[in-house]
């Protein structure tokens, strides 16, 4: 279950996972942590989505859904219903106390011990490494404390920034998903990456490692 009893994670990177109650955050870097959604992000989440509507608007499908506050208020809302049901997981990315983006777990197979994860960043954030350390954190909590074993990340071929992550990190090509995703007026197709967790290597060398925050 997503709703654990309070406890630490540290690996050689020194990151720490805490979970108490409603309150989730995993420390990527000193700079950088993953924060539950909770309503007092909506006012500062919305407005970052709204300044990257049409660069976010390339690869992501729900952006004509969120025109308004609320819509964030209400999204927010959604998402603590879905981690406390333990179906899901979202989790804002503050880089040096700013929401730099949304990352988190798909809807999770309990059954299976499985889920994917998904991700988006501000423009003005890009470049600094910031998604790669975010999801290293975040399999690390979902192999290292929720035991899942298997970890999909899903990209369109063309998102070569997105892409650049799950093979930075040493996930494996698995193949593609023809049509996957309706995105407003096409279909695009979906590369699979994948990870096992007896292939993961918390704290490993990456592969083109990410700039410095």
């Amino acid at each position: 279950m997503l709703r654990l009893e309070p406890r630490f994670l540290t690996n050689r990177s020194e990151r720490q996972a805490l979970h108490m109650d409603d309150k989730l955050i995993l420390r990527a870097e000193s700079y950088l942590e993953l924060e539950l959604l909770e309503e007092g992000h909506a006012a500062e989440l919305f407005e970052l989505i709204d300044a990257n509507r049409e660069y976010l608007k390339k690869w992501l499908p729900w952006l004509d859904n969120n025109r308004y506050q609320q819509n964030t208020i209400d999204f927010i809302t959604y998402s603590r219903k879905q981690f406390k049901e333990s179906v899901s997981l979202t989790l804002a990315i503050m880089y040096r106390g700013k929401i730099a983006g949304v990352i988190g777990f798909h809807k999770v197979d309990w059954l299976n011990h499985s889920t994917s994860i998904g991700y988006w960043l501000g423009e003005d954030y890009q470049g600094k490494g910031i998604i790669t350390k975010s999801c290293e954190a975040l399999m690390e909590y979902g192999f290292g404390s929720l035991g899942f074993n298997r970890i999909e990340i899903r990209c369109a071929p063309g998102n070569s920034r997105s892409r650049a992550v799950p093979e930075r990190l040493g996930l494996v090509e698995e193949g593609t998903l023809r049509e996957a995703e309706w995105l407003y007026d096409h279909y695009v197709d979906h590369v699979i990456y994948s990870m096992l967790r007896k292939d993961w290597n918390p704290g490993g060398e990456y592969k083109n490692p990410p700039a410095s925050g």
